[in-house]
């Protein structure tokens, strides 16, 4: 069994392959930071050291490194069954005062990087009628809030793409499943203080992740929200 995971340097794509890895996947993720790619490949190994992890330096804001990593994904695992869209930028801001070109720039990372790797991953899914994928929204994807600026406007986009793709796969047998957490001590979050139990761990995530995998095959979760106990921030 394979499983592809961006972002996956730390935070919630770190725990999910993390937590695959530990069920007997071989694992591709990807990343920006060369270091921090490095120590996730070894803890993500460290979890099963009979699974294969591929770890590759990619700007998921680069359509070409995309389907670069893609093409090496195919070529060291052949068919995917699990694909966690993943990768994304988080920076808070209003519309009207943000920096000129944010939005394109969210929106490459944010929703262009899920569309482009999905798309050139789904043939062998399709073909095999089977596969698994996940599109990391967020509860920013529901409901428009103040200071979501640009980043609201690309998980709202991320959140139709998923419901898009899952219409579309209904006949070919391959789940989509949209996951949308609030707040989750992940380093978007660096430097805002409150009580451990104010924001969700990402292995609660990754436990979500598992959980709607591991349902019977003619059963998917179509949508997840998850939130703190004591709301969002």
């Amino acid at each position: 069994m394979n499983a592809v995971i961006t972002g996956a340097s730390k935070g919630i794509g770190r725990a999910v392959a993390e937590r695959l890895a530990k069920e007997g996947f071989n694992i591709a993720i990807c990343a920006r930071n060369a270091a921090a790619l490095a120590e996730a490949k070894a803890a993500i190994q460290a979890q099963n050291s009979a699974v294969t992890v591929l770890a590759e330096q990619v700007d998921m804001g680069d359509k070409a490194q995309v389907l670069r990593f893609a093409e090496t994904v195919k070529n060291a695992f052949g068919q995917v069954d699990i694909l966690v869209n993943n990768a994304g930028i988080f920076t808070p801001g209003s519309l009207y005062e943000e920096a000129e070109g944010l939005l394109e720039q969210l929106m490459a990372v944010n929703l262009y990087s899920a569309y482009h790797l999905t798309r050139a991953l789904l043939p062998e899914m399709m073909q095999l009628r089977k596969g698994h994928i996940f599109n990391l929204c967020s509860v920013a994807s529901h409901k428009a809030y103040a200071n979501g600026g640009s980043y609201s406007i690309t998980k709202h986009a991320l959140l139709g793409f998923s419901r898009n793709l899952r219409e579309e796969m209904k006949p070919y047998g391959v789940r989509v499943t949209s996951i949308s957490p609030g707040a989750t001590l992940t380093a978007s979050w660096d430097g805002f203080e409150a009580p451990p139990d104010r924001m969700m761990p990402p292995e609660d995530i990754a436990t979500v992740v598992w959980t709607a995998f591991t349902l019977a095959k003619q059963t998917v979760v179509e949508d997840i929200v998850l939130r703190p106990v004591l709301g969002d921030i």
